[in-house]
């Protein structure tokens, strides 16, 4: 068991010495960035609130929530709690619906990056004996260091190819014998119907681990890409404005995602009354950081929506465990009035034998009626079948997507590899009511 740890001290913890730990910490930050953040004081003070007050865990519920549109106001600097000659790492997220949001590192706050990703590794599996080939881009993005300074800090070696080609991927993972694979798991699909196509076979390869992240996955999917390339696939999860990568991961035994309770507090709200849900419920996680200098973040609404299991694992882990998110709060498609997750349409897509790991989703509205049409590839046989045989699968995929969400779809099928392939993140859904 001690040779699967990477810090037994933390992740075996008791339950009551997490929570004084976390405590203890927590009032530390407090003072940190009500002294040093304008926003935060800001917040505080209209809420008549000061970090004397916060004597106990449940109190953070009496805190303001920050959220991304906090971050764009303060930016780039605002939301730092130290000095800039203090910061030697500076992230930040695509800025695609405007402003990035920029995140920033000390040099401690680098080696608490490094280790909590290390942990994390090191739960999935990966060692010093290994070769991690890191496939997320390199950049502002923070996906890619924070597994590259994990996976140096375990002692295992790094082939930092980034994102992209991947021909050339597979020609590393075969000659530099590359044990342990990490990027998002739409891409891991991508490399395996290149595997296919080039006729390579998986088990060829040296891969024992692959490390996914970035996006939310179904365990339909993990059962592909475990097949397909021939490997343990682990879901790990993080976000550049709480640190990154390094949130949570994954043990071995795959059954939710060990959050380090040392360095976050994370709390399930309602995301429509921000109300604090009870342990097991479904709903938005926000996360505190305990642990970071320069940018803390205090119950940082995430967006995503998940639930926490606070069992102890199989493993012998005590920090609790939070599940595959299952979509966003702010990104959930509202259908006809019922809420709709991607990926409770790739957990029933998967599961067809025909069907091909990708689609694509577009909602639009005719009239005042929500619509909502699911591209799917299928494979040759079926793309190129009889009519009757081609209607007769089309309805069988309506009625099963029906089954599972509730509302009624459309399926449009289109032939292997004519939907948009994306080497970062899948886009799954296209929105026109937004238009």
């Amino acid at each position: 068991m001690q040779n699967t740890i990477w810090d037994p001290q933390h992740e075996c913890m008791p339950r009551d010495e997490i929570g004084q730990l976390q405590l203890e910490r927590l009032q530390a930050t407090l003072n940190r960035v009500y002294k040093n953040v304008t926003c935060y004081r800001t917040k505080f003070n209209e809420r008549g609130i000061v970090p004397e007050d916060i004597t106990s865990l449940s109190d953070l519920a009496k805190l303001p929530f920050t959220t991304k549109e906090d971050l764009r106001l303060n930016y780039p600097y605002g939301m730092f709690a130290v000095p800039l000659r203090e910061v030697v790492r500076i992230h930040s997220s695509s800025g695609t619906t405007g402003k990035p949001t920029v995140v920033g590192y000390t040099k401690n706050d680098l080696k608490i990056w490094s280790n909590l990703v290390a942990r994390f590794m090191t739960a999935a599996g990966v060692t010093p004996d290994d070769v991690v080939q890191i496939a997320f881009g390199y950049g502002l993005f923070t996906g890619a260091f924070g597994l590259h300074y994990g996976s140096e800090t375990i002692g295992a070696a790094v082939i930092p190819m980034s994102g992209g080609n991947t021909d050339k991927q597979i020609m590393i993972m075969q000659d530099y014998k590359s044990t342990v694979l990490v990027c998002t798991p739409s891409y891991a699909i991508n490399i395996a119907d290149r595997i296919e196509k080039l006729g390579i076979d998986p088990k060829t390869l040296s891969l024992k681990v692959g490390l996914f992240g970035g996006e939310p996955w179904s365990e339909a999917m993990r059962r592909e890409i475990e097949s397909r390339l021939s490997l343990s696939a682990t879901d790990n999860y993080g976000l550049s404005e709480v640190i990154g990568p390094g949130v949570a991961g994954e043990c071995r035994c795959k059954c939710g995602m060990h959050i380090s309770e040392d360095g976050f507090i994370p709390e399930i709200i309602n995301p429509e009354t921000c109300e604090v849900l009870p342990p097991g419920s479904v709903g938005e996680l926000v996360l505190t950081t305990i642990s970071k200098e320069a940018f803390p973040m205090i119950r940082y609404r995430t967006r995503d929506i998940t639930s926490l299991d606070y069992g102890v694992c199989e493993c012998g882990r005590t920090t609790v465990r939070m599940k595959k998110t299952m979509g966003r709060s702010d990104d959930m498609l509202i259908i006809k009035g019922v809420n709709v997750f991607p990926s409770q349409i790739e957990e029933v897509l998967v599961a067809i034998e025909g069907c091909e790991p990708h689609y694509q989703l577009v909602v639009d509205r005719k009239g005042a009626m929500d619509t909502l049409e699911v591209s799917i590839e299928v494979t040759e046989h079926i793309f190129f079948d009889e009519m009757k045989k081609q209607r007769a699968f089309l309805e069988m995929v309506e009625k099963k997507i029906d089954t599972v969400l509730g509302v009624g779809v459309t399926v449009k099928l289109v032939e292997p590899n004519s939907l948009p392939r994306n080497e970062g993140k899948a886009n799954r859904v296209i929105d026109r009511r937004q238009l």
